[in-house]
């Protein structure tokens, strides 16, 4: 009679613990608030975009996602955040080319790594960076700027969102290609920046399209050019560096979402097919173009394919530009 008891025992727990496992799969997820963790002050483009989502996520699907600003380091300090989170998939960060592709190779002893420690989810965006400018500054264009700064090695001045950004590199590799010395201010954070090219107190921003639209719109900033390959569709009129005599220049940054490495599949796949599901909704489109990005939807799995490759490919990059974070 002992030994039937065992097994019944033993029958009845792998019962409860397949049911316990079966009420919390992905079919009921999520049954808590989803915390969006935004490594980046209030106002930037990162911050604009991870809203946007978030806020969507929640209208149309009715889970409760709650953004949360963690911002300094280049954006490392969030997402260490967020790294550090158990893989229950109630924790998320709006990652991007900054902090996840460069910031690796510019920041000493992380305590993570983006492929070991952390899983793609979904793609939602890219931009391209634009270089500006106050509208009482005497540069109306980029021979303007590269003429007196070749007058004056570095005496033009530019604001950047931190120190290992896609926008510092940006900057620097501006100057490889152009032989010019200029000098980096690095802001913590893109607003900030913002505010000191309005006020005059640095020559230049170089930003994300998203985090100084509205500013360039309003006709407070002059948009002297982009740094895409192509314009950028909200701001057409803006030329490309290569359009400017800057033959073969192309800098890009790009948004998404990323959970704790461990996260089951089955949420990261219906994660990634929410945020697909609203990308392709016509006022989320109109959301994002509106604030200079371009929305892109991916699968989880060329995500991961592009996010690996986007980060073996930006070693290189961080050594031809000999950008350091100091």
């Amino acid at each position: 009679m002992f030994r039937p008891l065992i097994s019944a025992t033993l029958v009845a727990c792998a019962l409860t613990a397949s049911f316990t496992a079966a009420a919390q799969g992905p079919s009921d997820y999520p049954t808590k608030a989803v915390r969006m963790v935004i490594p980046f002050p209030p106002g930037g483009g990162t911050d604009i975009l991870a809203r946007v989502v978030a806020n969507k996520l929640t209208e149309v699907t009715k889970w409760t996602v709650v953004p949360e600003n963690k911002a300094g380091a280049g954006g490392t300090i969030g997402i260490t955040d967020a790294a550090k989170s158990a893989p229950t998939g109630y924790d998320m960060v709006m990652g991007q080319k900054d902090n996840l592709v460069l910031g690796p190779y510019l920041y000493k002893n992380l305590p993570w790594d983006p492929v070991r420690d952390l899983t793609p989810v979904a793609h939602v965006a890219y931009t391209p960076v634009v270089i500006a400018t106050s509208v009482n500054s005497p540069y109306k264009t980029m021979a303007d700027v590269l003429a007196a700064a070749k007058a004056n090695p570095g005496k033009i001045t530019y604001g950047s969102p931190g120190n290992g950004t896609s926008i510092h590199i940006a900057g620097v590799l501006l100057e490889k290609a152009t032989h010019v010395q200029l000098t980096h201010v690095p802001y913590k954070g893109s607003n900030p920046a913002l505010m000191d090219a309005l006020a005059g107190n640095v020559d230049l921003l170089v930003s994300s399209v998203p985090s100084a639209i509205s500013q360039i719109k309003a006709g407070k900033l002059r948009a002297l050019a982009v740094t895409s390959a192509k314009r950028s569709t909200s701001l057409p009129e803006v030329p490309t560096l290569d359009e400017t005599g800057i033959k073969g220049f192309d800098v890009s940054t790009w948004y998404g979402l990323f959970m704790p490495a461990g996260t089951p599949a089955a949420i990261v796949t219906k994660v990634n097919a929410e945020v697909n599901r609203l990308l392709a909704l016509p006022e989320v489109k109109d959301a994002i173009l509106a604030q200079g990005a371009e929305p892109q939807a991916m699968s989880v799995a060329n995500f991961d394919k592009f996010f690996k490759a986007d980060f073996k490919a930006a070693k290189q990059i961080v050594e031809d530009s000999g950008a350091k974070i100091q």
